[in-house]
């Protein structure tokens, strides 16, 4: 990644891709940093001369992060929400075929607990160089893989392939048939190969409609970009209808009371005494409160908890508003200060918006109570 962050960047913005996992970073730390263009790099990694990993993303995904998880300097993951929608995107990077069996074997068991911590309800996409080849051909694997694979597959191919199986995912590359230039991943001399490769839940994969190999890029001396176009199904939960309700509680004024009393005698028929039928008269009673009281909009009532919401709270949180917006793209102390300021004026003003609130409610329950004795003692 040294000298390549703002080309990376501009690749992305030109590819149209809003979500990339990097391999072999070589960058020591734990951190987030722009990379320019509107994008961001949460990276980790121990050496500055081996491994690292990390994920950028695009500037509007930025703020949808929930949770950053660095488990080592081959593994590491990210949970988004976006629209309502849990998405995990992990970045991996396998031992090449010569290391020892233990490392890899360390890698494998480090993705597995990164699986297994993640709810089986939420997306996972896996963007990984696996070092390995899945092979051509998906005869015994065709629950977990396609036919459109390059070459033959490898011990660390098999790995993959036993991954996919154990998580139930699936290996998108290998889905969709391409030409073999957009297939191959990796290319050094005269070898070329397919190392790298994008994972999903199998249940998932009708979300994602291509995937492929971007050519005729220089950012990686070898390695090629893998894209794939992923398009969220957001199940949008019904709002269950409010019943339109009956104005009872009008009764308690004298007047509607004395109104619906003549409204209901009428549809009595004159009647002091209420006949035998109670369906029948329960159905009249119901239907001249309807018309004398009328009935509720069934629309939903306001939160509750902001019952004390007022103007001078609104204007304040839209100030704090703008200027969180205006820190995020200019971190100068300045910009801080001011957002930090605005943040505590935004709960004084809150904190009076609730005390005249409670004030005014103690003093109509107050009057209340007083009008209540006043009717009971005389």
């Amino acid at each position: 990644m040294t000298g390549k962050g703002r080309e990376l960047a501009d690749m992305m913005e030109r590819r149209k891709v809003d979500i990339l996992c990097v391999q072999e970073t070589r960058w020591k730390g734990s951190k987030a940093r722009s990379i320019g263009a509107g994008f961001k790099l949460f990276y980790y990694g121990v050496d500055s001369k081996r491994n690292g990993v990390g994920v950028v993303l695009k500037e509007e995904f930025v703020r949808n992060v929930l949770e950053v998880k660095r488990v080592s300097d081959r593994v590491m993951s990210l949970k988004l929400e976006i629209e309502g929608v849990m998405l995990n995107v992990v970045s991996g990077y396998a031992p090449q075929v010569g290391c020892e069996l233990e490392e890899k074997e360390c890698f494998w068991s480090e993705l597995d607990e990164v699986m297994e911590s993640i709810p089986t309800g939420e997306r996972v996409v896996i963007g990984a160089d696996f070092n390995g080849h899945v092979g051509e051909g998906n005869t015994g694997d065709e629950e977990v893989m396609g036919k459109f694979g390059v070459k033959e597959r490898n011990l660390e191919g098999q790995m993959v392939v036993d991954f996919a199986k154990r998580m139930d995912m699936g290996v998108v590359n290998t889905y969709f048939q391409k030409r073999e230039e957009h297939r191959v991943t990796y290319k050094s001399g005269g070898k070329s190969t397919q190392v790298d490769y994008i994972l999903c839940r199998r249940g998932n994969l009708k979300e994602i409609s291509d995937c492929k190999v971007v050519v005729g890029e220089s950012v990686a001396r070898q390695h090629r970009m893998v894209v794939c176009r992923m398009t969220l199904m957001v199940c949008k939960t019904k709002r269950s209808k409010i019943e339109k309700k009956t104005k009872w509680w009008k009764l308690k004024k004298e007047e509607c009371c004395e109104e619906f009393r003549q409204k209901l005698r009428q549809a009595l028929g004159g009647q002091v005494v209420l006949p035998d039928d109670w369906e029948t008269t329960a159905e009249v009673i119901r239907e001249t409160g309807r018309k004398v009281l009328g009935v509720s909009s069934g629309r939903r009532k306001e939160d509750k908890e902001t019952w004390w919401w007022n103007e001078e709270v609104q204007d304040s949180i839209q100030r704090k508003r703008l200027a969180k917006k205006k820190w995020d793209m200019d971190r100068t102390e300045e910009n801080r200060q001011e957002y930090k300021e605005l943040q505590r004026r935004v709960k004084r003003e809150v904190s009076k918006a609730k005390q005249k609130a409670y004030e005014e409610l103690y003093t109509r329950l107050d009057t209340l109570r007083r009008r209540e004795g006043l009717v009971q003692v005389s």
